[in-house]
């Protein structure tokens, strides 16, 4: 088959997108498939018109790649692709509405409020945070209701940080999600689908050096710690397997996603966001996650592929 890995486009997670791309060929490669990395750019689909690929595997970060916009287009083109539909990952890259997916399916989430930038300018920044702070209750972290990598995100532990922490997630997207600061375990739980059915990877445990696992301590080797598999208990390994593939189904995910996790002091565990275009650098989660499930990167990447070209388009 002809396999093209689409990687780069202009969000601010262009960096990480090309080197998930080239990891995400290199492992196909590996695997015996013929792939190659192609970005996003205004001759691709004239590219595509002469000569469509016969899969498409989006490895875009941020909103070009995750808000389902790309896959709209793919859908139209009548290439098949690795990942959820474009109606998935519109729920999914809404942090708030994802949030409230998750809850009605059972999970826990922490409490938030999703705070626009207008409002914050308009009704005035004190009594706004004041009214927050009420609410969520301190700590809290601060980020783009869209958007990934933790660009943005700052995690507040008085009130009078709260303003300057609005303004750098604001400065990624119109509405901040301001939620409460679960205290604890970080854990990734990557889910992939075999079969059919969803397959939770064994979870990540994350301990970044600053204790915020923030862009710097993702992409920076050497500057977070890993456990995989995570340090729990055999129940809360369990109950962590079964928050992420909740997840996954009850937001009509497909193929992979990845839910990031907090696990508090007793043992309750906490959804936080779901990525449905995991990382795939050398520092991700996915991989690792793959990896300790005793599994193949690239052979796994090639299952995805072939159940994608095995689905049918519609129009």
């Amino acid at each position: 088959m002809s396999i093209v890995v689409l990687a780069g486009g202009l969000s601010h997670e262009r960096d990480v997108s090309i080197r998930s791309g080239r990891r995400v060929s290199e492992a196909l490669k590996d695997a015996g498939v013929d792939v190659i990395v192609r970005d996003v750019d205004s001759q691709l689909l004239r590219e595509w018109a002469i000569e469509p690929p016969e899969v498409a595997l989006p490895m875009l970060h941020g909103a070009a790649g995750e808000d389902g916009s790309l896959r709209d287009v793919l859908d139209a083109l009548q290439v098949p692709f690795v990942g959820s539909t474009a109606a998935a990952c519109r729920m999914a890259f809404d942090k708030p509405i994802a949030k409230a997916v998750v809850a009605a399916a059972g999970l826990h989430t922490p409490p938030a409020v999703a705070l626009p930038h207008s409002s914050f300018r308009e009704l005035g920044a004190e009594p706004v945070i004041a009214a927050v702070v009420a609410r969520v209750q301190l700590p809290i972290i601060v980020k783009p209701s869209k958007g990934g990598s933790s660009l943005g995100v700052s995690v507040v532990r008085e009130q009078r940080e709260l303003a300057t922490a609005l303004v750098a997630a604001f400065a990624y997207g119109e509405v901040a999600l301001i939620e409460h600061f679960v205290e604890g375990v970080e854990v990734a739980v990557s889910v992939i689908e075999r079969a059919g059915e969803p397959l939770a990877l064994p979870a990540v445990e994350i301990v970044p050096d600053g204790g915020v696992y923030n862009y710097t301590a993702r992409y920076t080797a050497g500057t977070t710690e890993f456990f995989v598999p995570a340090r729990l208990s055999e129940t809360l390994t369990v109950a962590a397997a079964e928050a992420a593939v909740r997840a996954h189904q009850a937001l009509g995910l497909r193929d992979l996603s990845r839910s990031d996790l907090i696990i508090d002091a007793d043992g309750k565990v906490w959804f936080l966001e779901v990525n449905v275009a995991p990382g795939m650098t050398e520092t991700s989660l996915f991989p690792q996650a793959v990896a300790a499930a005793g599994l193949d990167f690239g052979e796994v990447l090639g299952e995805l592929v072939a159940a994608a070209s095995s689905r049918t388009v519609i129009a």
